[in-house]
Parts: C-alpha cells; sequence; structure tokens
C-alpha cells in the first residue's frame, strides 16, 4: 500500500541519541535543520524537548509535525499528574505517543522520536518510528547520522556508565556525526533526566567546557 511513496518517510538529516546511565538518562542531538534536498534552513534548532521533569524527548523529522505532538502529549501529562499526584510513567508517555502515530498510519506524521526518562521502575527508553512502532533499548540514535554515532556509542556505552561520565560519550558521538554526516551539524544539545534533578539542558557554558575538556 505504501510501496510507491516509500521514500517519502526516509528521514534524511538530523542525528539524535539517548541512553540510560545507573543515575539517569542523557540525551543529545545536533542543531542543524535541513530543507531537502540539503539546504540549511537553520543552524539552531531545538530537537530536545522536556515532556514533563521526569520525561524527555527528542525529535527527528519534520519539526512542525514533532512540536504538535510533543505538545500533545506535554498536555495529556499534565492531567494524568493533576488527577493521580504521581509522576507519569515513561511506557504511558510512549504508549500515547505511539496510539497517536498509529492513528494517522494513513497520513503520517514523518518523524522518528526518542521517549525516555524515569519513574517509579527505574529508567526507560523508547524509539517511535511515524507509524507508531515502540521499541524499547538502553541505548539508541536515531536520523541520518545514527550509523556513525552507533559506532561511537557502541565502542563506549556500557551499563555501569554514570550520568558525569555519559556527557563525554554522547557529546562525542553527536560530534562525529557532524563530521561525517553532511545533514548533521552546527552545535549540539545535551539534556540529562535524573530523580535528583529531574529534566535539565546543559547551558552554553557547561557544553564549551564539555567539549573544552574532551579536545584537550
Amino acid at each position: 500500500m505504501y510501496a510507491r511513496n516509500v521514500d517519502n518517510f526516509k528521514l534524511k538529516g538530523t542525528t539524535t541519541v539517548a541512553f540510560k546511565c545507573v543515575d539517569g538518562v542523557i540525551m543529545a542531538t545536533d542543531t542543524r535543520t535541513i530543507l531537502l534536498p540539503g539546504f540549511v534552513a537553520h543552524k539552531k534548532a531545538k530537537k530536545v524537548y522536556e515532556v514533563t521533569r521526569n520525561i524527555g524527548m527528542t525529535i527527528a523529522g519534520v519539526p512542525a509535525e514533532a512540536v504538535n505532538l510533543l505538545d500533545i502529549l506535554k498536555a495529556n501529562a499534565a492531567l494524568y499528574q493533576l488527577q493521580r499526584k504521581r509522576v507519569v510513567p515513561v511506557k504511558t508517555m510512549a504508549s500515547l505517543a505511539s496510539t497517536i502515530l498509529f492513528s494517522q498510519r494513513y497520513f503520517p506524521y514523518e518523524v522518528q522520536i526518542i521517549i525516555g526518562g524515569y519513574d517509579a521502575e527505574g529508567s526507560h527508553l523508547y524509539s517511535l518510528d511515524p507509524f507508531g512502532s515502540a521499541i524499547e533499548d538502553d541505548m539508541i540514535s536515531t536520523g541520518s547520522g545514527s550509523p556513525v554515532a552507533y559506532g561511537v556509542l557502541e565502542g563506549g556505552y556500557n551499563e555501569k556508565l554514570t550520568v558525569v561520565d555519559g556527557l563525554t560519550l554522547a557529546m562525542k558521538a553527536i560530534n562525529v556525526a557532524i563530521k561525517r554526516n553532511v545533514y548533521t551539524g552546527d552545535d549540539f544539545d545535551i539534556a540529562t533526566i535524573t530523580q535528583e534533578k529531574g529534566y535539565v539542558e546543559l547551558s552554553e557554558k557547561e557544553k564549551k567546557a564539555l567539549l573544552a575538556a574532551v579536545s584537550v
């Protein structure tokens, strides 16, 4: 049914990575927005967002459609917390996103997202495609630079990694993708999600210090 138009749903821009650590979750993205076939539309696009204090989301694909999905998730998460007086389980947000994406399968959102964070059961990460398929994993990368990013992640990731040490690995994965993938570039954003501090994005000063430490 979709065979003739399958090329329309191949995502050809962005690199996002996310992985679980012993004390939280790290999400990182590049900041380049591409208008196909290769025009750089923006150099400082935001691709990692807070859904709730305990859940974050990265986006790859059409930004407007991804942000629309994000707004729906944020509204439902707020209602959930008001009614039940507890944090939203990560699986609940991933299931809602999956349902929304699947309901639009005939006119799909051209997005690929990662939803991750912590809840009473620990840390979780889910990757979702435009048709709502949700896969849970410890380490995920999406976008055109993901094959390069996976090479770095596979070489440096382990289950005992802490958030502090994981920041360097996430930055390296995005940085290598920036150097090797034409649709990835300009800068990187990193967010951490821990039980102690919740969702926190690194400031420009912190990102520069991280990059300088690795370059030394």
